[in-house]
């Protein structure tokens, strides 16, 4: 008896889900035989929804599921991806091949023929609008064609025209619909460097729809927009002609709105936040970053991600002002060169960098060397330079640091290193600028940075 109802369960699950499940159907002339990917959006992620090999005419068929409702796209080893709404349609794409985007067309599917009318006109009116928007600027503030009233008119009221035509097709859009959602949210997301370059009284009123949408949205999740609208939204704060202190103030303003919009959902808050600390790193926009950290860090309604917290952790203990932990040199382990010095308060240098590396990590081999060049220089201006390196083969900590003109100490422990472990390093390289009470002057993001300091603060 529970075998014939576990049989029939199975049966009514498989039915719903072939009911639930819609098809990508078409023909591309010039993909014979060819293997074509149809991949969906999770987030920051990219997943697989299904492949298929088109036959000897160029035809071929997806299904997409409820579960992949959003944005997706089909790409093959040309890497043109072709975008399309999964909204649950049953949707036909003709065309040449990917690699012409020019010939594609979609047949069947008016979600998809909406975005496909909207995304070919939407570029056009920004153009224009940018064009007009120039040409006021002109006609208003050029004395030579201020007197031209009659014309300034005619630009304003194109200007004028061609939103409320955009406006128009957007409002027309039926309300159940994705697009309804998306493609608005793709204007606002693809328009940033228009507006912020063209169209600059217009950042205000940008800022505040970015500040407005809903970061936890399962439309945003699964729209491919997600990461554009974390960049653009920071990029355009960083762009809006403000001073630097004004600009980090309204960086703290987003990222306020960010950390009470995401908090009820832990995923996505963490995902979220994660992204945007190394983005703020990235961009040496440490004041925000820092920002974010002891927000987060302060977040007592979510749950954060253990490496996230540690990530994190990092500006709370290792901020600068604070006094760096004190390095004790294990004898039993291994140096570049003869040894002097027991700890780290040993160092009779007026400042110390100590840095952390390893001979695997790309981006150590790129910035290290320069060290090497600079260590003259900085040794004469009174700043010595300690190296750890995150290392488990003695081979590999030798053949690497060799040519290190300062010491250098690796455990073999790599990221088990209690030193690593007490500065809280989650990445390399890492660098830390202490002065000789180890408080910590300065995190630099790169060597140039670091040198740049040395230069402006040790002149002789």
């Amino acid at each position: 008896m529970n075998k014939k109802l576990n049989i029939g369960a199975c049966f009514i699950l498989f039915v719903s889900n072939v009911l639930l499940s819609q098809n990508i159907t078409g023909n591309f002339v010039n993909l014979v035989n060819h293997e074509i990917k149809l991949e969906g959006f999770n987030g920051l992620k990219t997943y697989s929804i299904s492949s298929t090999t088109t036959d000897e005419k160029g035809n071929f068929q997806f299904s997409y599921s409820k579960s992949d409702y959003g944005v997706g796209y089909l790409i093959t080893d040309e890497n043109k991806p072709f975008f399309v709404i999964l909204s649950g349609e049953e949707i036909e794409i003709n065309g040449k091949a990917l690699s012409y985007p020019e010939t594609i067309k979609i047949t069947n599917g008016e979600e998809n023929e909406w975005f496909e009318k909207y995304a070919k006109e939407f570029p056009r009116r920004e153009q224009a609008l940018s064009a007009w928007a120039y040409l006021e600027k002109i006609y208003t503030l050029d004395s030579l064609f201020a007197i031209q009233k009659t014309a300034l008119i005619a630009i304003q009221g194109e200007k004028k025209r061609i939103k409320e035509e955009d406006n128009f097709f957007l409002k027309g859009l039926p309300t159940e619909s994705y697009v309804k959602w998306f493609l608005p949210t793709r204007k606002l997301v693809s328009s940033v460097s228009t507006v912020a370059q063209y169209r600059p009284e217009e950042v205000p009123e940008t800022i505040n729809d970015f500040r407005e949408l809903d970061y936890k949205d399962p439309r945003l999740y699964k729209s491919g927009l997600l990461k554009d609208a974390i960049e653009n939204h920071f990029w355009l704060l960083e762009n809006s002609d403000k001073s630097l202190d004004k600009v980090f103030e309204e960086m703290k303003v987003s990222i306020d709105t960010l950390l009470e919009n995401l908090a009820p959902n832990e995923k996505i808050f963490n995902e979220v936040m994660d992204y945007l600390f190394d983005l703020l790193e990235k961009q040496s926009l440490f004041q925000a970053s820092e920002y974010l950290a002891l927000k987060v860090l302060n977040e007592v309604s979510c749950t954060i991600d253990n490496n996230l917290a540690r990530q994190l952790e990092t500006y709370r203990v290792m901020k600068k002002g604070n006094i760096a932990p004190n390095i004790f040199f294990d004898k039993s382990s291994f140096f570049n060169k003869s040894n002097t010095i027991n700890k780290l308060s040993d160092v009779e240098a007026k400042y110390t960098v100590v840095a952390f590396g390893a001979s695997w990590c790309p981006k150590c081999n790129e910035e290290l060397p320069s060290i090497v060049n600079l260590y003259t220089k900085w040794k004469s201006k009174g700043v010595e330079v300690i190296f750890i390196a995150l290392e488990d083969n003695q081979k590999s900590f030798t053949d690497f640091t060799e040519n290190f003109p300062f010491l250098s100490y690796s455990d073999l422990k790599k990221w088990d290193c209690k030193i690593v472990s007490d500065y809280y390093v989650f990445s390399t390289p890492t660098i830390f600028l202490l002065d000789r009470k180890r408080e910590i002057i300065l995190r630099p993001n790169s060597i140039n940075q670091l040198d740049a300091w040395v230069d402006w603060n040790l002149k002789e």
